[in-house]
């Protein structure tokens, strides 16, 4: 599978702890589509401050992709932010989003995304998909969180698709990051099909890089969903995570940066519990049916 650069878009390296090609930054013009972690701003502030841009077009609210939101509100006085409507109260007042995230990172928080300051309620552009912004069509995108959407730039063609079609770093595969609290298989497999029906001439994702080839990468997220959700139900923890080592070494990929950007203790235990609220639903409609 093919990695073509986007013409006129612009991958920024964020170096994410000092590891290059885990998450990346968009440049589309005026927009930046998802700016990333406050902990990687040393590398990101010399990139913008040449040229300022104008928005911040989140993909979802997750640290590794909106964490530095409100720090960099702060320095660019004139950026605004596009997200979707179930994520924006989290972004003006963070304190749920910082106690759900800490559940996760415990005292690593710090190290992992630095700070997360609140963004005012007036820079805020409100998002429900299926609207056109600023030559963006949006398309609400849950899976991966109930919050997700991803962005079509009109005159590229280029799909900007955040984590709802997986990750792929350097000559690897598609692996799709599970992670609590909010996953949903069957909404994410709709996500797919959303993004698939724009039609677009390629995929541009924070993990890691541009891709041509989207109706094969599409079909790997498809495959990568299936599978994680069959190991999840089958394998312990550590097998689970043994096998997504495994996916990753076959392809001669840097497992390390796989596993930094897709930690796998994470997806598991967002898949286990997606499974476990899933299943007294699944067993009402298997009765009802009888």
């Amino acid at each position: 599978m093919s990695t073509p650069r986007a013409t006129g878009h612009r991958l920024i390296d964020l170096l994410h702890l000092g590891r290059p090609h885990v998450i990346g930054a968009w440049r589309v013009g005026n927009v930046v589509v998802d700016p990333g972690p406050s902990s990687c701003l040393a590398r990101l502030l010399p990139e913008l401050e040449r040229d300022p841009p104008l928005v911040l077009a989140l993909t979802h609210i997750h640290l590794d992709h909106a964490g530095a939101t409100g720090s960099l509100l702060r320095r660019f006085p004139d950026l605004e932010v596009w997200v979707h409507e179930r994520g924006a109260r989290h972004m003006i007042d963070p304190a749920r989003l910082l106690e759900s995230a800490r559940r996760l990172y415990g005292s690593d928080m710090e190290r992992l995304w630095g700070d997360v300051l609140p963004v005012p309620a007036e820079r805020v552009r409100i998002l429900r998909g299926g609207e056109s912004v600023d030559g963006f069509r949006v398309a609400y995108t849950p899976g991966h969180a109930s919050h997700h959407v991803c962005y079509l730039h009109e005159e590229s063609g280029w799909a900007f698709t955040g984590d709802v079609t997986g990750v792929r770093i350097d000559t690897g595969p598609v692996i799709v990051p599970t992670p609590p609290p909010d996953i949903d298989l069957g909404a994410w497999r709709e996500s797919l099909r959303v993004v698939e029906r724009w039609a677009p001439n390629g995929l541009a994702i924070s993990h890691f890089g541009s891709y041509g080839d989207v109706a094969e990468h599409i079909a790997a997220a498809r495959d990568a969903l299936d599978r994680s959700e069959a190991r999840a139900r089958g394998l312990d923890e550590p097998a689970f995570a043994r096998e997504m080592h495994a996916d990753v070494a076959r392809s001669g990929a840097a497992a390390a940066r796989y596993e930094q950007a897709v930690p796998p203790d994470q997806s598991f235990h967002g898949l286990r519990r997606y499974l476990r609220l899933r299943e007294p639903q699944r067993a009402a409609v298997d009765a009802a049916s009888r």
